[in-house]
Order: structure tokens, then sequence, then C-alpha cells
């Protein structure tokens, strides 16, 4: 179960994690984690996001 998804700095605003997950993440000069969110109901999402972003910058608390 996911506890926590942070972006670190080093996010370059592609848009790869809002696509394959914008009820998680938006994008706006950088990607953002939306607040009030149930991971759990997201998790395989978050992992595809986490494992595709380019620069590596998100980060999965399990």
């Amino acid at each position: 179960m996911i506890k926590n998804v942070l972006v670190e700095e080093g996010c370059i605003a592609c848009g790869m994690c809002e696509s394959i997950c914008p009820e998680v993440f938006t994008i706006g000069e950088v990607s953002e984690v939306n607040e009030g969110i149930d991971f759990a109901s997201y998790e395989e999402q978050i992992d595809e996001a986490a494992e595709n972003c380019p620069v590596s910058v998100i980060k999965v608390e399990k």
C-alpha cells in the first residue's frame, strides 16, 4: 500500500505522469501531487507513472 507520493527537484514537466494518472498528478511549472488523494485507489497508475518518469523524480513510499 502506498503511504506517500513525492515529486523531487528536477521535474521537467513533460506531462507523462499526468497523462498516466491525472487523478494524482497535475502539471504546472513542474508536476505536483494533488492533495486529499486516496493513493490506494490508484496504486497501479502511480507505480506506472514513477516507472515511466524520464528523469526519475517521482518517489513512492510504501
